[in-house]
């Protein structure tokens, strides 16, 4: 058998109490067990648990009365059982236990009335991989094509195991947690919704494509970033000569992702690239921001009109902005900068940079830097 190579990931453990959030196959539960080697484990997936604690929240009490003091306890989709958390918050305060309380939604934790451990518990993102976690293993191609999902790295037929994920996330996600009412309008709407990956969101045009309600597609996009599968961009305001648009942008987590919801396979086709290298340097500043706390803020700025100026990317720390264009072409081109110079007098902005697949890192005569995606972390110093 075929031995699973184990990457290091670079989120780091907390010292206290948190929630750890992220979409399924992640590998969250993968890097507990060794970040957590000794915690007491409790998994929600698990029926016998699932049916005991949903009829009397007792016997989880007296489970954690045999736990050591100061000790940690993983409690594994605690999205399943929201109001443990009751009882989790009691222990942290009488037994002085630590809690990672880990899932893959966010719908029940912020419903009303859900106790959050009044800020008792840090909260934590597990995102797909990033190139330098798997180092040498990383392929720019197959991320595009693929994904970097843990779960889908080692399976032998990738196309088939991205199939699969789509279609348990309908079923274990949706319909067995009762997210969505309507799960055949929410069935028809995914593959649109990729469709829209890296454009900005109109609720209008997909709800008349789906066949629903706008207020419908509007709860679906919710559901969608509230199972961490997908986030809106907004829209930065610079309040610069012209107008800018105020709509966010929309983005899934993952490329392979977006090709499993529309229904693609095989070798990419040149009208996929752009949005797909596009949404994969999206997510790992993501990455960067949660795992490393890079920056504050991430916005895209655009002028009105189709054919206006834009930039994909405005990350802000304290007062200070580096705007980043993302461009999928293998040959460099003098209007990929034309977002980026126009946005050139806003304060406090301290760089301008390209992203591109491959080539040598470059600086044009107005001060625009270019660095190939695989340098993206050393350009933006978080390393």
């Amino acid at each position: 058998m075929k031995r699973k190579t184990v990457f290091p990931r670079h989120l780091a453990t907390p010292s206290q109490s948190f929630f750890l959030l992220g979409p399924r196959g992640t590998g969250k539960t993968m890097w507990l067990r060794r970040a957590l080697p000794h915690a007491h484990y409790v998994n929600l997936l698990r029926e016998d648990l699932y049916q005991a604690y949903l009829a009397r929240p007792g016997p989880f009490a007296l489970e954690m009365n045999a736990v050591p003091v100061g000790h940690w306890v993983v409690v594994d989709e605690i999205q399943r059982l929201p109001n443990l958390l009751n009882e989790v918050h009691r222990l942290m305060e009488e037994r002085d236990l630590r809690f990672c309380l880990c899932g893959s939604s966010a719908r029940k934790l912020k419903r009303a009335g859900v106790n959050l451990l009044g800020g008792r518990a840090v909260h934590r993102v597990m995102h797909p991989f990033l190139p330098e976690e798997v180092g040498e293993a990383f392929s720019l191609e197959a991320a595009l094509r693929f994904g970097m999902l843990p779960v889908i790295w080692p399976a032998e037929d990738k196309d088939d195991a991205l199939a699969a994920y789509a279609r348990f996330y309908l079923k274990e996600e949706i319909q067995a947690e009762a997210l969505v009412r309507n799960l055949p309008g929410f069935a028809r709407f995914l593959p649109i919704a990729a469709l829209c990956h890296g454009q900005v969101v109109n609720l209008s045009n997909l709800a008349r494509e789906a066949g629903v309600a706008r207020t419908t597609v509007a709860g679906f996009v919710e559901i969608l970033e509230e199972t961490l599968l997908g986030f809106r961009l907004p829209a930065f305001e610079a309040r610069l000569r012209v107008r800018e648009r105020r709509h966010p942008k929309w983005y899934w987590c993952d490329p392979g992702l977006v090709r499993a919801m529309k229904g693609a396979s095989g070798p990419l086709v040149p009208e996929e690239r752009g949005a797909l290298f596009e949404g994969l340097v999206a997510q790992t500043l993501r990455a960067y921001r949660d795992y490393r706390r890079a920056f504050d803020e991430m916005h895209y700025w655009a002028a009105p009109g189709p054919s206006g100026p834009e930039v994909d990317f405005l990350i802000r720390r304290g007062d200070e902005f580096v705007a980043i264009e993302a461009k999928a072409g293998r040959t460099l081109q003098p209007h990929w900068g034309k977002g980026l110079r126009a946005l050139k007098s806003l304060p406090g902005l301290r760089r301008r940079i390209l992203v591109y697949p491959e080539g040598p890192p470059i600086r044009t005569d107005d001060g625009i830097e270019g660095f190939p995606f695989a340098d993206l972390p050393v350009a933006l110093g978080f390393e």
